[in-house]
């Protein structure tokens, strides 16, 4: 543990149906057997069995200090992998500017087999040269006593009365752990993913007060009927989702990410719930529904415990997606501060499994954007990553596909081939597949960037 998971080639077969399409079943096996593509931020497959948690492709490997003399350096906008022992303290650098609010969630990722309490977790904290506390965090398993993926995020305002100025600003990384807990585990360690980030100042300067007045009530449920879109295990593995009735499957103890593109003005709403189930039992917090900003900032959460009778978890109603949210008080308000992905993710408790058997379990994620889309402010520079804070075309387009990469324009391309003569179709067939895999090889580094 500690070190960068090697990338490796996927190789990635062409969909079944464009084969049947082009009545080359034979060929498309042997390119398939022969086109190995460079590995991108992976998604969950229906019905596949992915890894407990994809960490960001390309993450660099870091080793914290166990006190800030030695402190390693993060870089906004590169995402870094070190593992937290037990009762464990560890120490990061940033080199900050004056007129940058950073952001730096940690993500900490226990063994699927690690027995937890509700109050195990991490807690994250940021502070100056001096030793002053920019700000702390923390995050813990919950009632659902499942081993999960738990983020926390340190950040720095620019502009507030502490912690500003440029200079050099500490990481603590801070382990919650009971007596007992993890012990499962050879030595109790938990992996960390650590992704900083920075917003530039405004332009101009704005209202410096949260909008006093939103409409905070409820809409009606949505009644279409589900569609199924699996998730994916990791923030940068996320898989897009838009407006509507999704289903997925889960087996106990998985934990699965979508995200959801909202714009400035826009406003979110969503839901997650169980159908029946046969069984007799209780399991407390089984169905968790979290939420986190652009930068994996905790927004707010909802969990619903099981009878095996339907139940749902439904988030806060949140206000729009506005600047000046930041300027209050209640975290589910000053967390919704710029427009971005906004990252749902659903865990199932591991403790299902004792009560309910196995699974997998059908979950159902209503999710409703209201709201009306404006421009946003204008910043004096660029956030970093870049495009982090922003919502394009290609992700409104993704969120309603759940596309996560080239795969849906390689389909349509592939069936509208299927109508050329049989050689002719073959060649431009291949030649099509090359080029695409070429141009994918060149945009995984330059692709827009998941904090």
């Amino acid at each position: 543990m500690g070190t960068a998971a090697p990338r490796r080639a996927a190789r990635r077969c062409v969909p079944a149906a464009v084969c049947a399409a082009l009545a080359v079943s034979a060929v498309c096996a042997a390119v398939c057997a022969v086109l190995v593509l460079p590995a991108a931020a992976p998604a969950a497959a229906a019905g596949a069995h992915p890894g407990p948690y994809a960490f960001a492709p390309g993450a660099r490997a870091v080793t914290g200090a166990r006190s800030t003399a030695g402190a390693a350096l993060l870089d906004p906008g590169r995402t870094y992998r070190d593992t937290l022992p037990r009762n464990g303290r560890l120490h990061y650098r940033l080199e900050l500017a004056a007129a940058d609010t950073a952001y730096v969630p940690v993500t900490a990722v226990p063994p699927a087999d690690a027995t937890v309490s509700a109050t195990d977790g991490i807690r994250v904290s940021l502070r100056d040269a001096h030793g002053t506390s920019c700000s702390y965090a923390s995050a813990r398993f919950g009632a659902g006593l499942s081993p999960r993926p738990v983020t926390a995020l340190g950040q720095r305002e620019a502009g507030k009365s502490l912690c500003q100025g440029a200079g050099t600003f500490s990481l603590l990384v801070e382990r919650l752990d009971a007596q007992g807990s993890g012990a499962a585990a050879p030595a109790g360690a938990w992996d960390l993913e650590i992704a900083p980030a920075t917003e530039p100042a405004l332009a101009r300067t704005g209202a410096t007060t949260a909008p006093r007045a939103w409409d905070s009530a409820t809409p009606g449920p949505l009644t279409a009927v589900p569609r199924d879109r699996s998730g994916g295990t990791g923030f940068a593995a996320a898989r897009p989702l838009g407006e509507g009735v999704w289903r997925t499957r889960l087996a106990p103890g998985q934990t699965r990410f979508y995200k959801v593109p909202l714009d400035w003005g826009r406003q979110l709403y969503a839901s997650a719930g169980l159908g029946d189930s046969p069984g007799h039992g209780y399991v407390g917090g089984a169905l968790n529904l979290s939420l986190y900003n652009p930068v994996r900032g905790y927004v707010d959460d909802a969990s619903v415990g099981y009878t095996g009778t339907a139940g749902a978890a439904a988030l806060q109603p949140l206000p729009p997606v506005e600047y000046a949210n930041r300027y209050a008080v209640p975290t589910a308000v000053t967390s919704v501060r710029f427009a971005g992905d906004y990252y749902l993710v659903l865990h199932l408790s591991a403790r299902m499994t004792g009560t309910f058997g196995p699974g997998p379990f059908e979950v159902t994620l209503r999710v409703r954007v209201g709201g009306q889309a404006h421009p946003g402010p204008a910043y004096a520079g660029r956030s970093v990553p870049d495009g982090v804070l922003t919502v394009t075309g290609q992700d409104r387009t993704a969120a309603l596909t759940g596309a996560t990469g080239d795969d849906g324009h390689l389909t349509m391309t592939l069936v509208a081939v299927g109508g050329i003569g049989g050689g002719t179709a073959l060649l431009l067939f291949l030649g099509g597949w090359t080029v695409t895999a070429r141009r994918a090889h060149r945009r995984v580094s330059a692709q827009k960037p998941t904090v």
